[in-house]
């Protein structure tokens, strides 16, 4: 079981990486977490690794940090959430958003999750509340780049939340509301309000 990665980052998508190790390729899906905060093609990368091993393939799936590996893995245990699903709960809510919304039952955030309806929030919310404790205590908070948010910015983010499950009209209004009258936001942040626009209609 592959644990653990350390290379040359060659390419970079809106859910995945290719990550040369030794002149290997290894493709590796990321949540947007991991997507945005890692340095750009050709620079070093070490990425935690959780390997999904199936009879016709083997999927990894990559992170920057033990928390947000850990809460991968967590949300996998919930029934009817695989990894892909638990991704795209990573890639809308930082972990100490999640946390905080688990632990206050509200249903109406996790609903928004794109891939995420009322009888999966209520699992989510019985299976985690008493599991969580770890991450509330660690204070988990998401890091933020103050980079600015260029146009070509403002395309990725289009792109990573219609990769998300967006329309893409709707995703460009909520990624121009986000960017409304504010400067020096990196594009993990323009993102992040991206969503909390979506959450909120």
């Amino acid at each position: 079981m592959i644990a653990s990665l350390s290379g040359r980052l060659i390419r970079k998508a809106a859910d995945y990486l290719i990550v040369d190790v030794s002149g290997v390729g290894y493709q590796v899906q990321v949540p947007l977490s991991t997507l945005y905060a890692i340095p750009e093609i050709g620079h070093e990368v070490v990425l935690l690794i959780h390997t999904q091993l199936r009879e016709d393939s083997l999927a990894l799936f990559g992170f920057l940090t033990q928390q947000d590996k850990d809460m991968f893995l967590l949300l996998t245990s919930v029934s009817g959430i695989g990894p892909k699903l638990s991704l795209s709960v990573l890639s809308s809510l930082a972990v100490n958003d999640l946390v905080l919304a688990i632990q206050s039952a509200d249903d109406a955030r996790i609903c928004a999750i794109p891939g995420i309806g009322k009888k999966t929030a209520a699992r989510m919310v019985l299976e985690l509340k008493d599991k969580i404790s770890q991450f509330a205590q660690a204070g988990v908070s998401a890091g933020a780049s103050s980079s600015s948010a260029p146009q070509t910015d403002m395309d990725d983010a289009v792109s990573a939340l219609v990769n998300l499950g967006y329309k893409k009209a709707l995703a460009e209004d909520a990624v121009k509301r986000a960017r409304q009258g504010r400067t020096g936001v990196s594009l993990e942040e323009l993102v992040r309000e991206a969503l909390n626009v979506l959450m909120k209609r």
